[in-house]
Formats: C-alpha cells, structure tokens, sequence
C-alpha cells in the first residue's frame, strides 16, 4: 500500500527558467543514474532480502528516491513553463514532448529497465547500489556546475547530499555483515588461484597493495596452461569440390 503527499521535501522554486537546462536535468529523471531508476532498484532488490533490517532500509531509501523524482520532476517543469521561440531552439526536445518531464534521458534515448542493477544476493545488490549512489552524485555536482539558478542549486545540493547519506546506510549494512571490504560471499568457494596475481601489461610495471606479497602471488610472466584447442569439425565448410549432380 501506498501513500502519496503533494509536499515536496524540500521547497522547489526556480526564479529563472532556462528550458535548455531542463534538458540537462532530464538525465536525472529519465537517465540510467536518475532518480527512477534508484527507486526501482531498491524497490526490487528488497524483494529477495531475508534480513529484515536491510530490507527495511532499501524500501525507506527506495520511496524516499520517488520523493526525489518528484523534486527533479518539478524542476523539470519549472524550468519549461514558458517556452518561447529562441528557448525552443536551444531546446528542441521540449518543442517535440511538451514542457514537464518525460522519461527519456537529456540526449532523448528513452528510460528502460535494463538500467536496474539487482542480482539476487545482498552483498552484491549493496556494493552495486554504492557505485549507483557515485555515479548519481557525480552528475548532481556537473548539473550544480552549470546551474545559475539559485533555487535548482540548493534543491540539487540537496538531492547530491542525500546520495552521500545512502552511499554510507549501504556500507554500514555491508560493514555489519562483515563483508564491507571482504571479497568472498556467495555459496561456493573460489579454486586455487584466488590469489593469485598475473603480470599482463608488460612495460613500467608497477607494484602495490593489489599484487603484493603475502596476500598475492605475483605471477611476472604467466604462461598458458591449456595447450591449443582441437581444429574445429564442421562438415559444411567449403574445404572439399562439390558433389557431381
């Protein structure tokens, strides 16, 4: 069940419009790092979650990223309301869709869900919803780079603050389960070659935590192991004369 209040978090109120701005503020409505697609995908990860905990804190992040959309979605038609003819031309999709939000992302390529990350395993789901969390915050701080508007800037402040804030509830989860900066999780165990490190870009090679002893084993010059696969047998190919008639 669902319950909806027409007050935005936070007041929206642009004093001066700039419809070709409104473009740009599309790739948070209907872009792969906007606010739909947050909201979905939490939504939908917190259907396979057994911990009731991180459940809870995925659907309370999921609504309040609708909450979101609709402050981005107020921008959006604020700064479209009136179009006049040198306005259009800086922003032509508004001349095509109408004024307001659509569901297409700043370039006109339409929402689709193939933008939602969930993989069915919490500790996978979490440690994808921080890097979702990275890249809508850095296109919230390129929108404030652009914006000269005093209004959009404080709403996009805040919505940029607000991705900090979920970015660390999903790594407090992570951090309970142990698995904050613990590569193993899953149901089957990895091979022998866990730790091991291979050395395939030769030149100025450099050495660090990340192929280090004695928690790797560097490998400077890997050979291959698995020999030369058989000739492929394909009875169609055209290596013999046709058949006579």
């Amino acid at each position: 069940m669902f319950f909806h209040r027409k007050e935005t978090m936070m007041p929206v109120a642009v004093k001066h419009p700039d419809p070709r701005y409104g473009q740009y503020l599309l790739e948070q409505f209907g872009g792969a790092t906007g606010e739909l697609t947050a909201a979905l995908t939490y939504w939908v990860q917190s259907f396979h979650i057994t911990d009731a905990g991180v459940r809870d804190m995925l659907q309370d992040i999921a609504i309040e990223e609708f909450s979101h959309l609709e402050m981005v979605g107020r921008l959006i038609e604020q700064h479209t309301r009136n179009l006049d003819q040198t306005d259009v031309f800086a922003a032509p999709l508004f001349r095509i869709r109408g004024v307001g939000p659509h569901f297409v992302d700043s370039q006109g390529h339409a929402w689709t869900a193939a933008y939602i990350n969930e993989g069915g395993n919490v500790v996978r789901d979490l440690r994808a919803d921080i890097a979702a969390e990275a890249g809508a915050r850095q296109t919230y701080e390129s929108l404030m780079k652009m914006s000269k508007d005093e209004g959009t800037t404080k709403v996009l402040h805040h919505l940029l603050t607000r991705e900090i804030t979920h970015a660390q509830m999903f790594m407090a989860a992570l951090d309970r389960m142990g698995k904050l900066d613990d590569p193993y999780f899953g149901t089957i165990k990895p091979d022998e070659t866990v730790d091991m490190v291979f050395n395939l870009s030769h030149g100025d090679d450099k050495r660090g935590p990340w192929n280090r002893e004695p928690k790797f084993r560097y490998v400077d010059d890997p050979q291959p192991k698995g020999g030369l696969p058989a000739a492929p047998v394909n009875p169609d190919d055209e290596k013999t004369k046709p058949l006579a008639a």
